[in-house]
């Protein structure tokens, strides 16, 4: 439930439309509902502004499903977002959530039939071809939580005419994510060129000596740019949960 739904429950309360029994059974599962394996956590759009999200790596394809089902059962309408997500999972779950779309290369599933307008600027930038899917993910989080995202991939120090070629474009974007592994340079990059907050998400992505994305964790973290803040390995969810926030701040504030 969010911020509106609540208001106009309480609204029907006061007008007669609605009578407190009802009411009571509407609110009675705020602010959490036990599944007994899980708990969801109902309130967490009135408190941040969109639901709770399903983390799919690590569940059975039965608990993702009832969890989306009763996420579902209680905002109907949306939005729903599950990451990690298979292709086995968005075919059962499309079969009762309407206008669900399964995004294959960042794995995710998204309910979102109302599709609000995108406000605001963040760009996703990727160090390589190999970063897309964790970039994609982080793109498509701020999109579903409000932001107005623009991609900018392929773009590493291997050829940094590449990202140059872009550099107005770095300085006109509320929020940057930059997304790279192997080194992870590409973060200290574009911290050096522009003013804006910057994101940086190492990737898994390299060949031995990268570690499964440590090198390039502890490079982004060691970063001699000012402005860079840093997530964890792969964790593009997380980036785009950030620059939705930061995207979503008043322009008064962020300046």
């Amino acid at each position: 439930m969010d911020h509106d739904s609540l208001l106009d429950t309480l609204k029907q309360v006061r007008s007669g439309a609605l009578a407190p029994r009802e009411a009571v059974e509407i609110l009675r599962h705020l602010p959490a509902e036990s599944l007994g394996f899980a708990t969801i956590d109902h309130h967490r759009r009135l408190r941040q502004g969109f639901p709770e999200v399903i983390y799919c790596e690590g569940k059975s394809d039965d608990d993702v499903i009832a969890i989306a089902r009763q996420m579902l059962a209680r905002a109907p309408k949306g939005p729903l977002l599950a990451t990690r997500a298979s292709e086995g999972v968005y075919k059962r779950l499309r079969r009762f959530a309407k206008g669900a779309t399964w995004h294959p290369r960042s794995r995710a599933i998204v309910v979102d039939p109302a599709r609000a307008k995108k406000t605001g600027d963040a760009l996703v930038i990727s160090a390589g071809t190999s970063d897309i899917p964790v970039a994609e993910e982080a793109a498509l989080t701020a999109s579903v939580m409000g932001a107005k995202v623009e991609t900018l991939y392929d773009v590493g120090v291997a050829g940094i005419h590449r990202l140059l070629g872009h550099s107005r474009r770095l300085t006109t974007a509320r929020v940057i994510v930059v997304v790279a592994g192997m080194d992870g340079a590409l973060a200290s990059v574009v911290g050096g060129l522009t003013g804006r907050p910057v994101i940086a998400v190492p990737t898994s992505v390299g060949y031995g000596a990268a570690f499964g994305g440590v090198a390039a964790l502890l490079a982004m973290l060691n970063s001699c740019a000012g402005g860079v803040a840093v997530m964890n390995i792969d964790n593009g969810f997380g980036a785009g949960v950030l620059a939705a926030r930061i995207n979503s701040l008043p322009e008064s504030v962020e300046r």
